[in-house]
């Protein structure tokens, strides 16, 4: 069944009323299906890109201001990374969406959202208070008939949607990320927020309906200090591939003492394109070392010197725990489709860029890719990428 719902339609109109948000929603992909109810913001476990998927029938003969608070509601469950964090231990995921959805619409406001979505003081909440967290709202829920067993936890709710309750968005993945893939779309997550309150602060139309407290406590989680290492250890991670071999010393189950068994071990062959060009400074070219020097403590990988094309004769194998000094081999032009070839053709599972940044958009890589350049040339950087892209200190 065709609709009329047009939703990019409904995202320009929030560009002049909630430019923070808009800014948000510029950095999430979004994806029209009929597969889920009504909307919902996830992440993608191929890309670990943002997505959000909404079904354009529920939308259909929805207000502009209702439909306009659906949005906000998906992006706030990004800002308070309830898309990213673990969920509490012992807690049914119907209470945790529950809880997120009480804390974030007591934000927004009843006239904003659907009908008789769940909202403190509303229908079946009324004795809870607006304006508290989702962990706030799980204590009182333990003692809401509703969702407490009596004994200071939670009834066994598996199987239900909350539908009936006023949960009304799908919170379908939000459990399914190793730790390695959400330190890493956490990181993701906040570069978003500094880029989208760059935008806000630039926009002469201020931040919207965000509060004053919930900008302080934005900045504040951005002024926080990002520990690259972690960074590049979820990278790492997020890039393992599962290398299966036999052997007898582990059981096969299914046919014991008959059949070999399955030894999984986690690898991930990573390359490093470092970027020779005469743009990059010596001092930048220190600087990429000396950030290998601290992924060498982490891993093995291949180097691959570049500026228009590959020195491949120059290409070497970093082994873990080594230490190197700078040096350079090239002096030429930048083109990213060099490495990125290179990378492509060969048996690599990520693919991390050291550069300052300054060449043309580059072909797309087959397999997971980030950028690390100076802050300077991050913020300036001539394309635009979903890809990550890593501020590195550079020093005098």
């Amino acid at each position: 069944m065709k609709t009329s719902f047009d939703l990019k339609l409904h995202l320009h109109r929030l560009l002049s009323d909630e430019p923070f948000f808009s800014a948000i929603s510029r950095r999430v992909n979004k994806q029209s299906s009929r597969a889920i109810p009504t909307a919902g913001v996830t992440v993608d476990k191929d890309t670990l890109q943002f997505k959000m998927l909404y079904n354009p029938d529920f939308f259909e003969d929805m207000e502009e201001r209702k439909v306009k608070g659906v949005l906000i509601h998906e992006f706030y469950h990004l800002i308070f990374k309830h898309v990213t964090s673990r969920r509490p231990e012992n807690i049914p995921m119907i209470v945790w969406n529950i809880a997120t959805d009480l804390a974030i619409n007591s934000m927004i406001g009843a006239d904003n959202l659907p009908e008789n979505c769940c909202i403190p003081g509303g229908k079946q909440f009324e004795d809870y208070p607006l304006g508290k967290t989702a962990e706030f709202y799980l204590e009182m829920m333990k003692d809401d008939e509703q969702f407490g067993n009596g004994k200071g936890g939670f009834k066994d709710m598996e199987g239900e949607d909350g539908s009936d309750l006023g949960n009304f968005d799908d919170h379908g993945g939000w459990d399914e990320l190793t730790d390695d893939e959400r330190q890493m779309v956490e990181e993701r997550a906040k570069d978003i927020m500094e880029k989208a309150a760059k935008d806000a602060n630039n926009s002469g139309r201020g931040w919207g309906s965000v509060s004053n407290g919930i900008k302080r406590d934005i900045m504040e989680r951005l002024k926080t200090r990002v520990n690259w290492k972690k960074v590049l250890r979820a990278f790492i991670g997020a890039a393992q591939r599962a290398d299966k071999s036999n052997t007898m010393r582990r059981i096969n189950r299914r046919f014991p003492y008959i059949h070999a068994g399955r030894k999984v071990n986690r690898v991930a062959n990573i390359a490093i394109s470092i970027d020779q060009s005469g743009s990059v400074s010596d001092q930048e070219l220190n600087a990429f070392f000396n950030e290998l020097n601290k992924l060498s403590e982490l891993a093995t990988f291949t180097v691959i010197p570049f500026d228009t094309q590959v020195a491949e004769d120059k290409v070497y194998v970093w082994k873990k725990g080594e230490k190197r000094k700078w040096d350079r081999v090239m002096y030429g032009g930048t083109c990213f489709d060099a490495p990125t070839e290179y990378v492509n053709k060969g048996n690599f599972d990520g693919h991390i860029v050291l550069t300052d940044l300054m060449a043309a958009k580059p072909k797309p890589s087959r397999c997971r890719r980030m950028w690390m350049a100076s802050k300077y040339n991050v913020d300036h950087m001539p394309f635009k990428t979903p890809e990550r892209v890593i501020a590195i200190d550079v020093k005098a």
